[in-house]
This record gives C-alpha cells, structure tokens and sequence, in this order.
C-alpha cells in the first residue's frame, strides 16, 4: 500500500474530525458536476482572468484502467519505470548510457535517489505515484509535489534562461504562452539525475522542453522532449496525460518520516 493509502485508510478509521481536518473529502471549488453530483471532467477548458487555459489543480498520472483511488490508490504508471516506454524502439541511448541502464538495473535500482530519499528531479516530478498541486498565478506557475513536499518555479515573466546555470535537482525554468499552450523551456539540470527508475540518464548539458494542454476541465496533458547529444542519440519526444484529482488535497508525506532501517545490518 501506498504512504497516501495507508494515510488515508488510517484516516478513515479514526473520527470525523481528523478526517475533516485533513481536508481529504473536502469538495473542490468550482468544478461543474453532473446531475448525480460527480464531478464532469469533460466540461470546458476552465480559464484565468486574461482568457488563458487555467492549469491549476491538483493533478496525477493516468494510466488505463486506474483511477482516483482506483488501483490501490495511486499507482505508478510505466513512465516512471521507463520514461520511453511508449515510445518505437525505447530511449535512443548511446551505448554508453544503455550499458549504465543495464548495470543499475541489474543491481536492482540500489542508488536511485529516490529511494536514497534524495530529490527525483523534475522528470520525476511529473511521474510519482503520489499526486502533484499546479497553482498558476500571472507571472507564475509553481507545481507542488506531495512526495517529499517538494516544488518547481516556471517564470512566465519575460525572463531568459541563465547562460551558464549552476545544476540544480529540477533545473531553470522559463514559460511563455502559444495559444492555448504553456511551453516551458528547462536548463541547468544536475549530472546525474535519473529520469526514471531503471537509471535513464541526464547529463548537464540537457535541455527540455515541456508543452502543457488542458483540453477540458479534467485531463492535462504534458509533452516533453528532451535533447541530450551527450547521453542520447537523438532528441526524442515523451508526452503523459495526467488527470484531475477533485474533493481531496495534498497530505504531507517525506520518505524519511519515522524511517526505522538505516544503519541497521541486513540479514543474509
């Protein structure tokens, strides 16, 4: 069971008050419902002030045949064990990046940052099971992450990306609006950072560009494509459909918490 779930479940099992404090089963603002009172994910593109697609809200990825907890809750979709899963042939690794696929894999993922409780970086921030809160503001777009209650800044102000940006965990982040969609550019990722979780590599000299579409109240959907000459052979495009999470909020949750194992011996 996911750390949501078991929240959750525990949640559920106590009195009403602790539940209603978590804002778990609170309704969403705003959301057009169907005459049974569900909320209808197929209305209209929901907009801001100045006549752009608004693409706040809380948002998890979706994958045939799981829904809002459905599936054991949130589940991890195949992007986030192979960011090309869905893509002809897979990643186009150059051979020294797919000998490093095959070597992590092979040693079962043991230095995944994620599991190092380590920051997954902003691929990661698109594909963890747990969901992600988008707040879009004027000049601004911050995404807020519920695992490790993280977050990312996309500056949609007129600013350039740095020239020579020191890495961070999910880069520099610069937005601007073609119609109805966001494009953001990102540099100034860390050398290292694992796209997903069989070690798809990045190196610092990566750039991606991520094309975000909300076509209706309940669906976003988020294309990124990625050139990194020193890690692949070509640029190569991966888009994920996400979808909306109503009635429910973001719960505190860091993989460390009342972490009861490290530094003790493993039994052989």
């Amino acid at each position: 069971m996911s750390p949501r779930a078991l929240l959750l479940s525990l949640a559920l099992l106590t009195c009403h008050s602790a539940l209603s404090a978590q804002w778990l089963t609170h309704p969403t603002p705003g959301i057009p419902r169907l005459a049974d009172g569900k909320p209808n994910l197929k209305a209209a593109t929901p907009r801001t002030a100045d006549g752009r697609p608004d693409l706040s809200g809380i948002w998890y990825l979706h994958f045939e045949g799981c829904g809002r907890f459905g599936c054991a809750d949130y589940q991890a979709g195949p992007e986030f064990f192979d960011f090309g899963a869905t893509l002809p042939g897979g990643l186009p690794y150059l051979p020294w990046a797919a000998a490093l696929v095959k070597e992590r894999q092979a040693a079962n993922a043991k230095d995944d940052p994620i599991g190092l409780c380590r920051p997954g970086g902003l691929f990661r921030f698109h594909t963890f099971p747990p969901p992600r809160k988008m707040v879009q503001l004027p000049n601004l777009v911050l995404i807020l992450s519920e695992r490790d209650v993280m977050y990312r800044q996309i500056f949609v102000d007129g600013r350039a990306l740095p020239a020579d940006p020191e890495p961070t965990w999910n880069g520099y982040s610069v937005g601007r609006w073609e119609g109805d969609t966001l494009v953001v550019q990102t540099n100034g990722l860390r050398e290292g950072t694992w796209i997903d979780r069989n070690g798809s590599p990045l190196t610092a000299a990566a750039t991606v560009t991520e094309r975000f579409r909300r076509p209706d109240v309940g669906h976003l959907q988020i294309e990124i494509t990625v050139t990194d000459l020193k890690a692949y052979a070509r640029p190569w495009t991966v888009t994920l459909a996400q979808e909306l999470a109503v009635d429910t909020e973001l719960l505190d949750y860091h993989c460390m918490d009342n972490e009861k194992f490290a530094g003790r011996p493993v039994a052989h």
